[in-house]
């Protein structure tokens, strides 16, 4: 491995930087932690090029000079990159230009969300240290042992990276991937719209009527208010509280210290005025149209094709060597029988290997059978029963 070297100034920085001008590609990764904070707290950026690994410091430095390398040409190597792209944002207000996540890759040669760990065995035979990782990374100084761990995730990614592209190519599966990449990273993340907030609370979701509007405004409430202070939301409010003054609207401070999951450590200041202002608001408040339920239902004559799809849809997965939640997930299938102008399954890739066998199943043109293994074959419909109708 690499000797890393610990980056604590903006002149080392800068060094690195200059170093990875021009590479085609570099490996990186972040240790974070987000336990008591709403927005995740960066420890620590490892950064791996041909020829170099740096271990940047963030509480010594600022990170805002890696946006150069975010926006430059180079391909940025992450594993189970959704966070770490969190946290790019944040810090850098950039993230890579080109993306490839080996996450992602792997699942296109039949591996299914794998650790990076599992990753590194799978392709190079290499055991990754795990004795640091849940240690304290914001402790300083870090520790040999921490900075080995941190290093050993990147050191060898580009070569995971290689392997991976060679494989896809010899299978015809690399725009597969990359088309996936650079759908993961336009995905919405950082701040988060405090109006969706409640759609991420179980038991509010099946409210109705008043009920509904005020979970709505109190989850907003609490989303703006964690944000505000960079607290859990749960540090703000319990799910269990939101549900309870939903469902039994306060009128005083009395009955709001009633409800169950709400306690003095949780009204302090003018909290408990500002609830029961939400409260009464909302409940003359029609619901405004974001807040639509979703989607209707799939057609009641439809619903046993999803089970017999999916079983079709997992065996076509295990025979092409995909990760099933890359080929078609549940709501997938749902979304393409109902007709979706968005549906995953009738654009790209997915349309002509799974989308139209779908519709052609559904439409009677196709039928599933047995293949006399145990294994469902897809086939064109003979359109002979084989009992004959009732008379």
């Amino acid at each position: 491995m690499t000797e890393p070297r610990l980056v604590v100034t903006d002149g080392e920085l800068r060094e690195v930087l200059d170093q990875l001008k021009g590479q085609p590609a570099y490996a990186l990764d972040t240790e974070f932690h987000r336990e008591k904070t709403y927005f995740p707290k960066v420890a620590l950026v490892q950064i791996a090029w041909d020829g170099g690994l740096a271990l940047i410091d963030p509480l010594e430095i600022s990170l805002a000079p890696l946006s150069e390398l975010m926006l430059s040409d180079a391909v940025g190597v992450l594993h189970a990159s959704d966070q770490d792209l969190e946290v790019l944002d944040l810090e850098c207000q950039a993230i890579p230009t080109s993306l490839f996540d080996t996450q992602v890759a792997a699942g296109f040669l039949g591996m299914a969300t794998p650790s990076l760990a599992a990753l590194h065995e799978r392709e190079l035979g290499l055991r990754l240290p795990k004795s640091d990782r849940l240690t304290d990374w914001l402790r300083r100084p870090l520790t040999p042992s921490q900075l080995e761990y941190a290093a050993s995730d990147v050191a060898h990614l580009l070569q995971v990276y290689a392997q991976l592209v060679e494989k896809l190519e010899a299978r015809g599966r690399l725009q597969w991937a990359l088309d996936e990449c650079a759908n993961l990273r336009l995905r919405p993340r950082g701040n988060r719209d405090p109006n969706e907030a409640w759609r991420r609370i179980k038991e509010a979701r099946s409210l109705r009527g008043p009920a509904r509007s005020i979970a709505q405004a109190v989850a907003a409430w609490r989303e703006s208010r964690a944000a505000q202070l960079d607290l859990p939301v749960r540090f703000v409010m319990s799910d269990l509280a939101i549900v309870g003054i939903a469902q039994r609207p306060p009128t005083s401070a009395k009955q709001l210290r009633e409800i169950r999951g709400l306690d003095d450590r949780h009204l302090k200041d003018d909290i408990a005025a500002k609830l029961l202002a939400i409260v009464a608001e909302a409940q003359d408040r029609p619901m405004r149209p974001n807040d639509d339920p979703p989607p209707a239902e799939l057609d009641r004559e439809l619903r046993p094709a999803v089970t017999l799809v999916s079983a079709w849809v997992s065996q076509l997965a295990r025979d092409l060597e995909i990760d099933t939640v890359l080929l078609a997930t549940r709501a997938d299938i749902e979304a393409l029988l109902r007709g979706d102008e968005d549906a995953r399954l009738s654009r790209g890739w997915r349309a002509g290997l799974v989308g139209e066998p779908i519709r052609k199943l559904v439409s009677g043109e196709a039928a599933l059978a047995f293949g006399g293994h145990g294994d469902l074959v897809l086939e064109t419909r003979s359109h002979e029963p084989l009992v004959p109708p009732p008379a």
